[in-house]
């Protein structure tokens, strides 16, 4: 499969690696908007690297990754749906509820695979949660809670990352838009959002820096979420699932699980804990970026079985992307209108 690329900085660069490094792909192009770095992730490629969007468009390729900052998502994506190209787009999807509906309709109208790059869906800690609920050892799903936060704007590298229109919002488009789409993936929907959200420690005008909600699914099951710009101890997020059989979390920096299945009526539980200590050394040896690296590889593959139709991956897709938005936008109009916000179900996108 022929691949174009929009965005060459730090994340584009590493999607681009994945390109390069998977046997079943081909860099056909890239378009940023500086030649510098778009030179120097082409090297040792035939790929072209051009300076419009429209040079970009019009290279013969089958698909594109999409790793700009979200208020560009819309321009490229669309584009290249509209050109009959499958798309991956880095999240969020767009820094609008209005883009990202565009960017799904287009998908839907071409009928080309869209998926979305929650990446944190394939982080050892998320995949073994995800397996202890599959498996059925915490039994039925009695409730969820994510966190995600960190420890304030000298994390970020432009401004577009937490500044409005740009950014979309604050840490609901930031962390906290991770930690929504894995409230949904263990959820399996969200259709009810009651929340508070606040801009009180950075004061940026549409730029919250804590979200506080309780995410509900059509079944009733509930998600207590939290996502904050203010965590004083470092980067922060967890995921944990609890069943009437036991319950299972995840967490990260660092990477860890912990699983506890009751053994019947007694009330005696066992307890599994993991650790994984060459990610800790290799993120130690090379930072967080090798860890990002291999989910992006990751994604990368199931990419590929979506376009061919296979649906059957941990692959967020285009409704992931936009309901993650929605929630976002739920939250903020919530707070507002002090009030429950109902959203209609949108499942899993139909395989091209």
């Amino acid at each position: 499969m022929r691949i174009g690329v929009v965005g060459a900085g730090k994340v584009g660069a590493l999607r681009i690696q994945t390109v390069k490094d998977n046997p079943d792909t081909e860099l056909a192009t890239i378009f940023d908007v500086s030649a510098e770095p778009a030179q120097a992730a082409a090297a040792g490629t035939d790929a072209k690297v051009v300076s419009s969007m429209e040079a970009f468009l019009d290279t013969p390729m089958d698909a594109v990754i999409v790793s700009t900052p979200p208020h560009l998502h819309e321009e490229a994506a669309v584009g290249a749906l509209r050109r009959g190209l499958h798309v991956l787009c880095e999240k969020p999807l767009s820094n609008t509820v209005e883009g990202g509906r565009r960017i799904v309709d287009a998908a839907l109208a071409e009928k080309r695979a869209l998926a979305v790059g929650f990446n944190l869906r394939y982080y050892p800690f998320v995949k073994f949660a995800r397996e202890a609920v599959d498996s059925g050892q915490i039994g039925k799903v009695d409730h969820v809670r994510v966190f995600g936060g960190h420890n304030g704007l000298h994390n970020f590298s432009g401004d577009w990352q937490y500044k409005m229109p740009e950014s979309g919002g604050g840490a609901m488009m930031d962390i906290g838009i991770h930690m929504s789409d894995l409230a949904r993936y263990f959820l399996g929907e969200v259709t009810q959002v009651s929340g508070v959200m606040s801009e009180k420690v950075y004061g940026l005008p549409g730029s919250e820096d804590n979200a506080v909600a309780i995410f509900t699914s059509p079944e009733g099951v509930p998600a207590t979420y939290h996502t904050t710009w203010n965590e004083w101890k470092g980067y922060k997020s967890f995921v944990e699932i609890y069943g009437d059989k036991g319950m299972v979390r995840g967490s990260y920096a660092p990477m860890q699980n912990l699983l506890l299945v009751s053994n019947g009526p007694n009330g005696s539980v066992s307890k599994t804990r993991r650790f994984y200590p060459e990610i800790m050394v290799r993120e130690k040896l090379k930072s967080w970026i090798s860890t990002a690296l291999i989910s992006f590889q990751e994604e990368l593959d199931d990419f590929l079985k979506m376009t061919n139709g296979d649906m059957n991956t941990p692959l967020a897709d285009g409704y992931a992307g936009l309901r993650s938005l929605e929630v976002a936008h739920a939250v903020r109009e919530s707070t507002n209108a002090a009030q429950l916000i109902k959203l209609p179900a949108l499942g899993r996108m139909a395989s091209v």
